[in-house]
């Protein structure tokens, strides 16, 4: 049970019995919820001595000293939304619920800023040609290529800051020099920043066996050439939840038959669907991957990460996929950049 779980108390508990919670959790706050966990209300140990000013009883139940139109926020938003929408509020406590109502979590202000930093490791794949968008990719590696003012690795590396994610592994071999001159360390971005060197092409997967200090803890691997509005946070805690090895994510992808599609039954026509449209999910190059997924890493040799993701389907590991509801481009061709500079330039994502 966590720190949180343990001060969720119901509405008919007395006010002695949420003292002696509170004053046991050292937390000096309560949650109190009906039967299936929705939010009625808060307690503070101000609330109670309130009430014992009063003269209620001790006996009393917690409902009539509650807080019933409590501060508090909704599951999903970024976790620095939350540190500065209680700075803002100057609250000390903050209830997450989900669009139930059902609380999720309780974040504390005393170590909310503690709680924003995550140790799982970013490795990000920044070694490609990017031969498709040439001319431009002549005398800049693609990630170095700017968005609006900043290279696409940088608004990555942000979006996974923003998230709590600071560390960084970049891997690199075309004009790697560029790369590493303009993040260094990456302290002048508040974050650390180390580099694995492709000497020959290794593919998506195969840049991981050169990791030296191995994760010992869930990472993740994206391409460097990727702009995305997912929520990192909840992608890790599916990654969690469903005890899988490897975790891709997905994002569905519509095309059209420019034809009539036949159905047929040995000679007999059965129907005609005049251009019909399709959906399939497509891998969208962002993964989570457990450590112990490098034992399945080849040395030194060109492998992809869907080479990787069949091998430990073979082997039948847990792997799973983790639909993108959100934002998401590729930046591989000429008019995906154009497209990326028009809408964040202009405000539009």
């Amino acid at each position: 049970m966590t720190n949180w779980e343990s001060i969720m108390i119901l509405p008919e508990t007395s006010i002695i019995q949420t003292m002696q919670i509170i004053d046991k959790s050292a937390l000096q706050f309560a949650v109190v919820v009906d039967g299936n966990k929705f939010l009625l209300g808060t307690v503070t140990d101000g609330d109670i001595r309130r009430g014992l000013l009063k003269g209620l009883s001790l006996e009393i139940p917690i409902k009539e000293v509650m807080n019933k139109y409590p501060v508090y926020e909704k599951f999903g938003k970024k976790p620095q939304y939350y540190a500065e929408l209680m700075k803002k509020l100057k609250v000390k406590q903050l209830p997450i619920v989900n669009e139930e109502n059902q609380i999720q979590n309780v974040l504390f202000a005393d170590n909310v800023a503690q709680g924003l930093q995550k140790a799982n490791t970013v490795i990000l794949m920044a070694g490609g040609l990017g031969t498709r968008l040439r001319p431009l990719t002549d005398h800049v590696p693609k990630p170095m290529l700017k968005v609006g003012d900043k290279p696409i690795l940088e608004m990555i590396i942000n979006s996974f800051k923003d998230f709590g994610f600071s560390n960084f592994i970049l891997s690199v071999n075309y004009k790697k020099d560029m790369i590493k001159d303009y993040f260094q360390d990456g302290k002048h971005l508040d974050v650390n920043v180390s580099y694995i060197e492709e000497t020959m092409r290794l593919g998506t997967a195969g840049a991981l066996s050169l990791i030296i200090e191995k994760p010992d803890q869930p990472f993740f691997v994206m391409n460097g050439d990727l702009l995305t509005k997912v929520n990192y946070e909840q992608l890790l805690n599916f990654h969690n939840e469903t005890n899988s090895i490897a975790t891709m994510c997905v994002r569905e992808y519509e095309y059209q038959i420019p034809y009539g599609v036949l159905e047929t039954e040995n000679h007999r026509l059965l129907s005609i669907e005049e251009k019909p449209i399709h959906k399939s999910f497509v891998n969208a190059g962002i993964y989570v991957l457990s450590p112990d997924v490098l034992k399945s890493v080849p040395q030194n040799e060109f492998y992809d990460m869907p080479d990787l993701f069949k091998k430990l389907m073979k082997q039948q590991q847990e792997v799973s996929a983790f639909p993108l509801r959100e934002y998401w481009l590729d930046i591989g061709r000429m008019d995906d950049y154009e497209k990326a500079n028009y809408e964040f330039s202009g405000g539009l994502i």
